[in-house]
């Protein structure tokens, strides 16, 4: 038998859910951090290099105008002002004399005229890491401009500490997140997993509860009962059946089989014989007959008549039945009229549909007094669903009986002495429901002390 139960961890959909949440939230946190370090610590970096270069820029169109004295005039000058002491300059001459600047020698890592370099320099006795920029000036001079770094790396070093430190909290909550989802998750599945557990166990009293959220959870519990009470009502109707067949139709196949065992034993002649075999013959069609319109029941109520469903104009379908009994109510003295409009489209299944309104038809004639009268009427609804009525004013049906005329094989009191078998409202009832529809009964009270029946059958759109 396959597990009812909640899967294991990792097959779990709760913990995939989770998961996701906590791989977005995570990414999320990485993004951040990203762009939160490309616009402090990156533009700290883009700041100082644009410094530089503008710096360097300046130098070198004052070399182009007065010469590698004004250079040198200019870095005293940069210098002089420089009061947070951040500037690096270094002019050098070709034969590598140091004309101006604050560095004690020229880094070896600057080793090609427009290259950009970080690198640790000494100036004034002490080392610094820098930001460097080698400009190549006209005849053979060599200029490097750049600025001090040691606050700004101090500075990066503490916001990427503290980016680290909140990209793991950021990870500590996704999995705590993630953790709290996947455990949301599964209590409020597991009223479902308990009552799943007790169908499975044979228990269909079992339904899933449901809170007042109103959420996913809640209207997956809502259809699920309504499931389980459908399964629950077709199996109080399978046991029904069962034991309907046991009791009604018992009788029948025995007096079928007496009959044949007595005209097999007391026959006088052929003939005799010969009716009784038909006698049995006939009782074992009307068996079957039955059998046949449980079937029908069966398939109506499970659905499965639903492929057949297509476009229909219900109006010559009523037509053609009214035809047909019209000349068996004729027979009996009765009248059977008929209120069809010209044309109604509704979508369908016409076998099952005839089916119904004969049996409506022929329990109107069958119980309607000799000089009675029996209408069909019809109309089609506004929403595209359609209503047809059949009245007859016949003894009716008593309030207590009419709540279980659609029971299969129920038969009133009073028609216990006709012909039937008590499953032709089944039949109706399963055909309404297919349909979307219903059954209704109600009194007609169409002739003075006669109580008489309206059968509505409902049909709605498609």
């Amino acid at each position: 038998m396959l597990p009812v139960g909640p899967p294991g961890l990792m097959r779990s959909a709760g913990t995939r859910i989770a998961l996701i949440f906590a791989i977005t939230f995570i990414a999320a946190a990485v993004a951040f951090t990203a762009v939160l370090w490309w616009g402090t610590a990156g533009a700290l970096d883009r700041q100082t290099d644009a410094t530089v270069r503008a710096d360097g820029l300046a130098l070198s169109e004052r070399g182009r105008e007065g010469g590698i004295s004004a250079v040198v005039d200019a870095i005293s000058d940069r210098l002089a002002v420089d009061v947070e002491n951040h500037a690096i300059y270094m002019l050098r001459a070709p034969d590598g004399r140091v004309l101006a600047g604050n560095l004690e020698a020229w880094p070896s890592v600057v080793d090609a005229p427009g290259a950009w370099s970080t690198a640790t320099v000494m100036r004034e006795g002490a080392s610094a890491e820098a930001r460097l920029h080698d400009i190549d000036l006209p005849g053979g001079h060599r200029l490097l401009v750049g600025r001090d770094i040691d606050e700004k790396l101090r500075l990066r070093q503490l916001l990427s500490e503290g980016l680290v430190w909140s990209l793991g909290a950021a990870v500590a909550f996704g999995v705590l997140g993630a953790s709290a989802m996947r455990g949301l998750i599964a209590r409020r599945l597991r009223p479902t997993f308990a009552t799943a557990m007790a169908i499975a166990g044979g228990d269909l009293s079992h339904r899933v509860p449901i809170s007042r959220h109103g959420d996913e959870f809640d209207r997956l519990a809502r259809t699920m009962n309504t499931m389980l009470e459908r399964i629950d009502r077709l199996m109080t109707g399978v046991r029904g059946v069962s034991d309907a067949i046991a009791h009604d139709l018992r009788t029948p196949i025995a007096r079928a089989r007496a009959q044949l065992e007595d005209a097999l034993a007391t026959a006088p002649d052929e003939a005799a014989l010969r009716q009784g075999v038909e006698q049995g013959i006939a009782d074992l069609d009307a068996i079957s007959r039955v059998f046949q319109a449980l079937l029908r029941i069966a398939e109506a109520e499970a659905g499965a008549r639903r492929r057949a469903f297509a476009p229909l104009d219900l109006a010559p379908l009523l037509a053609d039945a009214a035809d047909i009994y019209g000349a068996t109510a004729e027979a009996d003295g009765q009248v059977l009229e008929t209120r069809i409009p010209a044309r109604i489209d509704i979508v369908g299944d016409r076998d099952l549909l005839f089916q119904a309104v004969a049996n409506l038809l022929d329990n109107a004639v069958k119980f309607a007094p000799e000089d009675g009268h029996v209408l069909l009427s019809a109309r089609a609804l506004s929403d595209g669903g359609a209503e047809i009525t059949v009245t007859d004013d016949g003894p009716g049906i008593d309030l207590a009986d009419r709540v279980r005329a659609g029971e299969r094989f129920f038969r009133a009191d009073a028609a216990r002495s006709s012909p039937g078998s008590g499953l032709g409202l089944s039949l109706v009832q399963a055909v309404a429901h297919l349909h979307g529809g219903r059954l209704t009964l109600t009194d007609a009270l169409v002739v003075p002390g006669r109580r008489g029946l309206r059968a509505v059958l409902s049909i709605a759109p498609a």
